[in-house]
């Protein structure tokens, strides 16, 4: 059974930063890409990043390039999401999900399974 437990959301001003967690079982983690995608309210879903945990490589948004870094601790099956120089534009929820597989690439448009969800949400 899949079980993703995202955490570390919240409120901040423009500019700060928030790190984002995701703790997935033993097998989600190896054998799926992990990462982020987001849904503002009223709005289309956004993939946001991903890792591809076995070969530790990674793929970003082009709204999110230069500000966030997804990041993996296989000890603890967790994925991380470090938001830096954050705008009001990133408020949304996140969820920690599961992405496809094109061979060797991570598919950052295509989720499969994802968790409850955290809210992030940027002032200005």
């Amino acid at each position: 059974q899949v079980q993703l437990v995202e955490s570390g959301g919240g409120s901040v001003q423009a500019g700060g930063s928030l790190r984002l967690s995701c703790a997935a079982d033993r097998d989600t983690y190896s054998s799926n890409c992990l990462g982020w995608f987001r849904q503002a309210q009223g709005k289309e879903r956004e993939g946001v990043a991903v890792i591809n945990s076995g070969a530790d490589s990674t793929s970003y948004a082009d709204s999110v390039k230069g500000r966030f870094t997804i990041s993996q601790d296989n000890a603890q099956n967790t994925v991380y999401l470090q938001m830096n120089s954050l705008k009001p534009e990133d408020t949304a929820m996140y969820y920690c999900a599961t992405f496809g597989r094109f061979g060797p690439y991570c598919i950052l448009e295509v989720q499969k399974y994802w968790g409850q969800g955290t809210q992030v949400t940027v002032s200005s």
